[in-house]
């Protein structure tokens, strides 16, 4: 089976084109292959086949099997992938991508060598019913509310952009010790299909920088859906405006939640790093 490592500012994935390839079980492949030491390595793997609604059709499955809805650094790299291997439906600046969260529509900026150097992907609204995120919790949103977490009281606000978000604001990220509080923010009881936490330091109104435990996967250098979700969360709590600059541990990424469409715009790069081919097991 052949595969392509890439990446979005250090969020990997391994992708693999399933207009050529089949892919059996992606829920056991995903385990193997993405482990860093036995396998190929990378935050899990990414199929990209063919659609009927859209000019390719993308599945999520995390380091642990767990199939997600959206990947937003991965999204990237699908429409890459997709515009520079030829897949979608002619070649042009613009593209349609089918998800686990609906279609969504991606601007190229491609360069003069026909190579994808950027991204906007239009992300879709964001989500705040607790119902629908799923949160465990009453009320029309969650806009900084308690949740005990190592026996220490957090506020947090939860976002979903087609995955699940809970956003907690610091004025130090040196001090959140993420590997020991995200699988416990993770798992929580609250959370029925488990939650992607993210802690954000506001630099000004207009730039934060985030660190996250990526749901299924643990610490990631990005996650796009969550770079989403806290600006999301930072104008909900009046700390930040609609258009910032993310800084995230793998690099910067563009976002802007429109208040025209109500809709979260994501600008950032894709990165194709290597080819191989995986042995049948």
């Amino acid at each position: 089976m052949r595969f392509t490592k890439m990446h979005g500012l250090g969020n990997d994935y391994v992708y693999v084109n399933c207009f050529e390839e089949k892919v059996i079980s992606p829920e056991k492949l995903a385990i193997t292959i993405s482990d860093r030491h036995r396998g190929v390595g990378a935050d899990g793997l990414i199929l990209i086949s063919p659609s009927d609604i859209a000019d390719v059709k993308m599945r999520i499955f995390n380091a642990d099997g767990s199939e997600a809805q959206m990947c937003g650094n991965g999204i990237r790299c699908v429409a890459k992938y997709a515009y520079e291997h030829n897949l979608a439906k002619g070649k042009k600046p613009s593209m349609s991508v089918e998800t686990g969260r609906g279609v969504l529509t991606l601007g190229l900026e491609i360069d003069k060598k026909d190579k994808v150097q950027n991204v906007c992907v239009n992300m879709g609204q964001p989500v705040l019913e607790p119902a629908k995120i799923p949160v465990a919790l009453e009320g029309d949103s969650i806009i900084e509310a308690a949740i005990d977490v190592r026996n220490q009281r957090m506020l947090m606000t939860c976002v979903s952009m087609g995955n699940p978000h809970a956003v907690f604001f610091t004025d130090d990220l040196s001090a959140i010790e993420l590997e020991k509080v995200g699988p416990v923010i993770e798992n929580h009881e609250l959370f029925q299909q488990r939650i992607n936490a993210h802690f954000v330091k506001v630099d000004s109104p207009n730039e934060f920088t985030m660190i996250t435990w990526e749901r299924g996967s643990g610490i990631t250098l990005a996650c796009g859906t969550g770079a989403c979700a806290c600006c999301v969360a930072a104008v909900l709590t009046d700390r930040c405006k609609r258009e910032v600059t993310a800084h995230l541990p793998g690099g910067d990424l563009r976002i802007n939640w429109s208040q025209k469409d109500n809709c979260v715009y994501m600008t950032g790069p894709a990165t194709e790093v290597f080819t191989g081919v995986w042995p049948e097991k």
